[in-house]
């Protein structure tokens, strides 16, 4: 009994525990719920104001920023405003200008129209009176005229007639006598100024000659090298020729092939190509293509560097790459003979030292003296002559317009615009004029030489015409009954005139004019 009450009781005590700590736990739950609303409620509220705030100031900002975009726009709209109404404003004052001056012309019109109209009306008395006078003038010449055909038995018209023919002498005569001792001193001193300064340049300047042609020899040490030359079946020969662009002759000239091209780089380049080739002795096509594009890698950087050398010699500076290696494929062009870079050094010099002695500019003068002839030295065919195409590409590479000028000018394919043309024309001139500096074809200098006799021959009055000093004289012989000693000089002068003007040639050639007369009897 005790034991099962005290169960009991246990089971009780168990039960009474566990609903006694769940209404402390439901009580303790609520208390806690509670405060956790309280605290949800707070920082709902929190967030609620925050929130206001922050909408407050973005609400405060937005409309900050639409006043100052409003402002931009604003100023902008007022910006423009102002800037049409400049505009209009400044095209009111145009019109304005132009009305004012516009009225001036309009006035100054009206005043010339009422003096051409006033001196019209003057002209027109004065030329009334002039016509009275020369009505009057022709009666007293008519009676005058009467007068002395009466006491002189002569008409009017064979008088006049006389009268002019014997002033017509008189003033031919003179005019020649006049026009030969104007002639002759300004020769004089034309010529000695002249001298002067073509002989001090020639003085300072110091020439050299390379006679070149469109065929070089390439020596060879035996007549073996030309079978290895020429290949089997002819292919190292083609192989060469396709490669360089040059005819290569082997014939039965003893020790020695012709290389013939018109072209002296594509030659030069040949010429190296062969004598690499002979010295190593290996001659087949593809190794005879690496040499020959060796070769012309190598002739390209001597051209350059020749270019390079030849502009710092004469002082020559800022010239263009391009027109550089114009200068140096120079060195291996002719023209009559003559090397075109010697010659253009010449020219450059021969300029300078008359640039100098004129007070001109040196520089220049010997820049344009060394682009005279580029050309000459064109890597394409070109239609147009040599002056022409170099002054485009002197244009073409910015050089200044007085060079471009001489370099056009100094064959007078343009109109000389500057002193400088002249000069350099005259330097050239000098240049292929000296003796032994150009070689020219026989028959060229014989068609010369046949040209200049009949200019003299056309003339009235020549019996006989020799160019002599290899075309640098005339001797013409007149017939002393046509001609006299006073017209002897006009002629002179007239076929000095025809050659300058007709007929082209270097250097001058001098007219001498001789007139003689023969009294012949026989004593028996």
């Amino acid at each position: 009994m005790t034991t099962a009450t005290a169960i009991i009781i246990g089971i009780v005590c168990v039960v009474l525990g566990a609903i006694i700590g769940m209404l402390f736990s439901k009580s303790s739950l609520n208390a806690k719920a509670k405060f956790i609303i309280q605290d949800a409620k707070k920082n709902a509220e929190n967030l609620i104001e925050k929130a206001n705030v922050q909408a407050e100031s973005i609400r405060k900002e937005k409309q900050l920023q639409a006043k100052e975009k409003f402002l931009e726009l604003k100023s902008q709209h007022d910006a423009d405003i102002q800037s049409r109404e400049k505009k209009m404003q400044d095209a009111e004052k145009r019109i304005k200008d132009k009305e004012n001056k516009l009225n001036d012309e309009l006035s100054k019109t009206g005043k010339l129209e009422k003096d051409l109209d006033r001196q019209i009306a003057d002209y027109s008395k004065k030329h009334e009176i002039l016509e009275k006078k020369q009505h009057e003038l022709d009666i007293a010449t008519s009676q005058k005229v009467e007068m002395l055909e009466k006491i002189a038995n002569y008409s009017a018209d064979e008088a006049r007639n006389e009268l002019i023919e014997s002033l017509k002498a008189e003033a031919k005569t003179r005019a020649q006598a006049h026009v030969q001792s104007i002639m002759e001193e300004a020769n004089l001193n034309a010529k000695q100024e002249a001298k002067k300064i073509v002989i001090q340049t020639i003085q300072r300047i110091g020439t050299e000659q390379a006679i070149e042609n469109s065929v070089s020899v390439f020596n060879i040490e035996s007549d073996e090298v030309k079978g290895r030359i020429i290949g089997r079946e002819g292919r190292n020969i083609r192989a060469l020729e396709a490669a360089t662009g040059v005819e290569i002759i082997v014939d039965d000239t003893p020790e020695a092939i012709l290389l013939s091209c018109f072209d002296p780089v594509r030659r030069e380049i040949a010429r190296l190509s062969l004598h690499r080739l002979v010295t190593d002795g290996r001659i087949h096509p593809a190794r005879i293509e690496e040499v020959v594009e060796k070769t012309k890698k190598h002739i390209e950087e001597e051209i350059i560097e020749v270019g390079k050398r030849t502009v710092i010699d004469l002082g020559v500076h800022g010239l263009h790459p391009e027109l550089v290696k114009i200068v140096g494929r120079m060195k291996f062009r002719s023209s009559y003979g003559q090397n075109l870079l010697q010659h253009s050094r010449e020219v450059a010099n021969i300029a300078a030292t008359m640039a100098a002695e004129l007070g001109l500019n040196v520089k220049m003068a010997k820049r344009a003296g060394l682009l005279h002839d580029i050309g000459k030295v064109p890597e394409q065919e070109s239609e147009l002559p040599h002056a022409l195409l170099g002054m485009q590409w002197a244009e073409k590479y910015g050089e200044n317009p007085e060079v471009v000028n001489a370099i056009g000018a100094h064959h007078d394919e343009v109109e000389m615009t500057s002193l400088l043309s002249p000069i350099i024309q005259v330097a050239d001139a000098i240049s292929g004029a000296r003796p032994g500096a150009r070689r020219q074809v026989l028959e060229s200098y014989i068609q010369r030489l046949k040209d200049l006799e009949a200019a003299a021959l056309s003339f009235d009055g020549v019996s006989s015409a020799y160019a002599i000093q290899a075309g640098r004289e005339l001797r013409v012989m007149v017939e002393s009954g046509k001609v006299n000693d006073d017209q002897s000089s006009q002629l002179s002068y007239d076929i000095s005139e025809k050659i300058q003007n007709e007929l082209t040639y270097p250097g001058q050639v001098r007219v001498t004019v001789i007139r003689e007369t023969r009294s012949v009897n026989i004593a028996r």
